[in-house]
């Protein structure tokens, strides 16, 4: 009798060790299966083996042309605007030195290293604006490689729709003509008479902004805005000279009108002042002056921490309209967009497109993709690089022969 329950003990323990053997084996297979099947785990960079390997430069001034080339055959373009085009281009020649090899969709990384490489260079417009037309290059070919549009990679739009302008419901006024150092009631009265005719054109429910462009003096800013009250004003462009905190700090104690400022600022580090002073009400950064698309999203979130819309400033052509329209989409304070998708001055004509269409509000719909969703003719861009091209210094003067401010 105890043969056999020894016998049974022994039968039961085999069976027990086999069953936990196969039951362990199960898990385990179970386990590996899993770990194959989990999202968490497919963590793999599928663009590792992603290199650039050449960066072809078109000078079509004023504009210079960034085509950043892979070994996967994907390409990304971008635009270096608002310097002299012929120093830009042999910048963004010497900077390749730092980009060849690399993986492009390290975008802030090679942001960094670009910025940082020489602590003597650091910021400036030509370094900066070079740069923009790097970056936005890289996120082109970001959004292609993923398929996606950009505003995808920066988290997706914050909008269905952009107001923009000009549009015949939205206008901005020039300064008509110069400035001395103090202004006359005539001075006054035309710049009155340009806004009153602005805002019979776009009607009550229109949008009507000034630009100073840095080009009336204080005193004149005050005198006038008192005069500007019965237009209802979007807000008062670039009232003075960018660097000068306490002329922004004594315009917004003295004019209720809103103060809009940026385009000649670059970078997180330049922007912040305005922010930090309250000095203004509307930051206007320009994705290709600020250092592209990685800079101007930083931009966005430092304004909304300070509740301070963007209204993005832009003249460019399609590679730096697109680039500017995927980060305003992106971002959550938006006021207004600057848009010139037909001015022969910014656009160079049948060498780059893009779909959009305007609605009866003066909207336009979100940017396509993959990538900036720019169409560019690089037959066409090849061609008229190849012809001569001319870079003129602008300027301006007073009355008296002295420099003025434009």
């Amino acid at each position: 009798m105890d043969r056999e329950s020894d016998a049974r003990r022994l039968d039961r323990r085999d069976l027990l060790n086999t069953a936990g053997a196969s039951a362990a084996g199960a898990m385990l297979l179970a386990e590996a299966v899993g770990a194959a099947q989990n999202p968490a785990a497919q963590v793999a960079d599928r663009s590792s083996t992603l290199k650039i390997t050449a960066m072809r430069l078109f000078l079509i001034s004023p504009a210079v042309y960034v085509q950043i080339q892979t070994n996967h055959g994907i390409s990304g373009w971008g635009e270096i605007k608002g310097v002299d085009p012929r120093v830009a281009k042999t910048l963004a020649e010497s900077l390749f030195d730092m980009l060849e090899g690399e993986n492009p969709t390290r975008i802030e990384y090679l942001w960094q290293k670009l910025y940082r490489a020489h602590r003597d260079i650091r910021g400036g417009p030509f370094m900066v604006h070079t740069m923009a037309g790097i970056d936005i290059a890289l996120w082109d070919l970001a959004g292609k490689l993923w398929n996606v549009p950009v505003y995808r990679l920066l988290g997706g739009p914050c909008r269905d729709r952009i107001r923009v302008y000009h549009t015949p419901k939205a206008k901005k006024v020039p300064p008509p003509g110069r400035f001395e150092h103090s202004s006359s009631p005539a001075d006054i009265q035309r710049v009155v008479d340009s806004i009153r005719q602005a805002r019979e054109a776009v009607g009550p429910d229109g949008t009507v902004m000034f630009d100073a462009h840095c080009a009336l003096p204080p005193a004149t800013l005050i005198q006038l805005a008192g005069a500007l009250k019965p237009f209802d004003l979007l807000f008062i462009e670039e009232p003075a000279v960018p660097g000068t905190s306490e002329v922004f700090k004594r315009l917004k104690e003295a004019i209720s009108i809103p103060l809009a400022t940026g385009e000649r600022d670059r970078t997180i580090w330049e922007m912040l002042p305005y922010l930090h002073e309250r000095c203004i009400d509307v930051l206007q950064p320009d994705c290709c002056h600020t250092g592209g698309i990685t800079q101007m999203r930083k931009i966005a979130v430092l304004a909304e921490a300070y509740q301070i819309p963007l209204a993005p400033h832009c003249t460019a052509s399609w590679p730096g309209i697109a680039a500017s329209l995927h980060t305003a989409v992106s971002v959550p304070l938006l006021l207004i967009h600057e848009f010139y998708p037909d001015n022969p001055g910014f656009v160079q004509k049948n060498l780059t497109r893009m779909a959009f269409q305007y609605d009866a509000e003066g909207y336009i719909g979100l940017p396509p993709g993959p990538g900036l969703g720019v169409e560019m003719d690089e037959k066409g861009i090849v061609e008229a690089a190849a012809r001569p091209q001319s870079y003129t210094w602008p300027g301006a003067k007073l009355k008296d022969g002295s420099i003025a401010d434009y």
